[in-house]
């Protein structure tokens, strides 16, 4: 992975080049950003320019073809070490034998085909869908195994650990004294999404580097240039994802394609409090696949915040594109701040009882006449 292979960001991959330029490198370092945001992609970039070979004190970005980068960019240097999240599987089915070495050939295929993944998926791809995963005690003793031996071949020895929020108590506490004081040009980047699981004396061995979400701009330049979509899908797209780029290639590879009309008939019968038609459209968003579904709700609530924004804040602060700002005025007539907060608990609601696999065609009806109502009042 290298930096130009991520879209945007360029204030903090300037900070993390200097930070090697001017030798600087703290050895541990905490890279914290939402699900979905760059923090895993940037710090196996950032390990791949720490151990570059042809980097110079003006190089930007690793040069991706010395040896070192060629083994780095396939996630197998000798001295690039992983910690993830696991559980037991069909395959493993002892607690102390699933741990991270144990899944390392499915981590590698997982984080070539999305940087961005989630949680979720690495469960799905590893085979323990539906199950908890922590990284067990068993992992923190592996660490101070495998950082025991100095590094051998590369300038540094790079343990990542992802998630480190979800570690076990006894895995965390295991890691402290190496954390604090670890061998020579050993560099610890733990990844996360939440600081507030973590364990404080983690937090305080480690110096922060904060990862913002991605702008909308810039996933809608991925899109377009990167997987070639057209500029009025991936502006919608992004509008969705709100900064998540995990997100955005769950929606780029919905073939239920939603567009803001399908919403825009929805809220028009609602506000009509058309129950013959809501009926209808009820079963039709529940031949819809999951995803799509969640997709309308999610689109639903975006458009409800802007149209809120638009009506109280201004048109300067809008995140769409025209043809969604045309009907975020239209929609922003009917939206006020008796209504707002309801109907936005209401698609939350809805939100949280899809993926819990409650009856969409119930769902969506029963949210329809909840709408419909908020608007009657």
């Amino acid at each position: 992975m290298q930096f130009s292979q991520i879209i945007g960001l360029e204030d903090i991959k300037q900070t993390l080049v200097q930070s090697v330029n001017k030798n600087h490198v703290a050895h541990a370092q905490l890279f914290l950003g939402i699900e979905g945001s760059a923090n895993l992609a940037l710090a196996v970039a950032y390990a791949t320019f720490l151990n570059c070979e042809n980097k110079t004190e003006t190089s930007t970005d690793s040069c991706g073809t010395c040896p070192s980068c060629y083994k780095m960019n396939r996630l197998i240097h000798p001295d690039l070490h992983f910690i993830f999240p696991t559980a037991t599987t069909k395959q493993i089915t002892k607690r102390d034998e699933a741990v991270s070495q144990a899944f390392m050939k499915e981590w590698r295929e997982f984080f070539t085909k999305n940087p961005y993944n989630s949680l979720k998926a690495w469960s799905l791809a590893f085979g323990a869908e539906g199950k908890q995963c922590i990284i067990p005690v068993e992992d923190g003793r592996n660490i101070i195994r495998s950082l025991a031996l100095k590094a051998f071949e590369a300038e540094y020895k790079v343990l990542i650990i992802w998630l480190p929020e979800l570690m076990n108590v006894n895995a965390a506490n295991a890691i402290l004294k190496i954390l604090e004081e670890p061998p020579e040009k050993t560099i610890f980047l733990l990844v996360a999404n939440s600081a507030e699981n973590m364990l404080a004396t983690i937090q305080s061995r480690t110096q922060l580097v904060l990862i913002r979400p991605f702008k909308d701009e810039e996933i809608k330049k991925h899109l377009t240039e990167v997987w070639k979509t057209d500029e009025e899908r991936a502006s919608q797209i992004a509008m969705l994802a709100d900064g998540n780029m995990n997100e955005a290639y769950r929606l780029l590879n919905d073939t239920q394609n939603l567009s803001q009309d399908t919403f825009r008939d929805w809220m028009r019968l609602c506000f009509r409090f058309d129950i013959p038609n809501l009926i209808k459209e009820a079963d039709k968003f529940n031949d819809l696949e999951k995803e799509a579904q969640k997709s309308l709700l999610q689109y639903g609530m975006n458009l409800l915040r802007e149209a809120f924004v638009y009506k109280f804040g201004g048109e300067h602060l809008v995140r769409a594109d025209k043809q969604s700002l045309e009907f975020i005025k239209n929609f922003s007539k009917v939206i006020h701040e008796a209504n707002v907060e309801k109907l936005q608990n209401k698609f939350n609601e809805a939100y949280f009882h899809l993926e819990r696999n409650a009856n969409s065609k119930i769902l969506f009806l029963d949210l329809s006449l909840q709408v419909a109502g908020i608007f009657k009042q």
